[in-house]
């Protein structure tokens, strides 16, 4: 089929939406675009304006310096993944730091940054053909989607995995410090005043907490497979 849609993908930290919207992109040969790495963009240029010190956000100098942010995704050759450039820059490694991760929450939820990340997602995403992961792209960046599936799993499950990954890149924390950093991001994005973290009333639930990646897959693909026949 030709028909090309756009699919919001929702869920809390480490439940694998990443994961499964760049599988879903690469299998469809749509646009991944990870909105999350937005966010830790801005925060990562937040640190270095110091506009975190001391383990405090000024939320005004961050507002006051936004319009010197400029964010773009450019396609890694080798992993075909896109990676995020701050200013130019390829930070795609600095931004996936446990520091960014504690901070990432509270930058997200100022209105200013979101307003100004949501206006540059939905420029990306106006032609369709994309996979779109966050916490608000089927609430607030694409409510008009063709598909919204919103993803969940145990938090120890969810632990586990970001340990993982951390322990992947040499990173060192403990399981205690990524379940705490965890259930906080839960807190901050679920409760914020600015687009919180919501199931959708028209969002498909996986939870994927005894599903391979593989196997997300393949269901991922089936609803796509009927939110197109829909539209024939």
């Amino acid at each position: 089929m030709n028909q090309k849609i756009t699919i919001a993908i929702d869920g809390y930290s480490s439940c694998g939406k990443s994961t499964l919207a760049r599988e879903l992109a690469k299998s469809l040969h749509y646009v991944f675009i990870d909105s999350g790495a937005m966010y830790r963009g801005v925060t990562l240029f937040a640190l270095q304006n110091t506009c975190i010190s001391s383990h405090e956000l000024n939320r005004g100098k961050l507002i006051s310096l936004l319009d010197q942010i400029e964010l773009k995704f450019v396609l890694n050759p080798e992993t075909k993944s896109p990676e995020l450039l701050l200013n130019g820059v390829n930070v795609e490694k600095q931004i996936r730091t446990p520091e960014i991760s504690s901070f990432v929450s509270e930058v997200a939820a100022i209105k200013e940054v979101r307003e100004k990340l949501v206006a540059e997602q939905q420029f990306m995403g106006n032609q369709g053909g994309i996979v779109m992961d966050g916490r608000d792209i089927g609430s607030v960046v694409f409510p008009n989607a063709e598909l919204k599936l919103f993803i969940t799993a145990e938090i120890e499950t969810r632990v586990e995995r970001r340990y993982q990954e951390l322990q992947f890149r040499g990173t060192p924390t403990s399981k205690d410090e990524v379940r705490e950093n965890l259930l906080r991001r839960d807190h901050i994005d679920s409760t914020r005043k600015e687009s919180p973290l919501v199931q959708v009333d028209d969002a498909i639930v996986i939870d994927n907490t005894h599903l391979s990646k593989s196997e997300q897959l393949d269901l991922a693909l089936q609803y796509v497979d009927k939110a197109i026949a829909t539209l024939v």
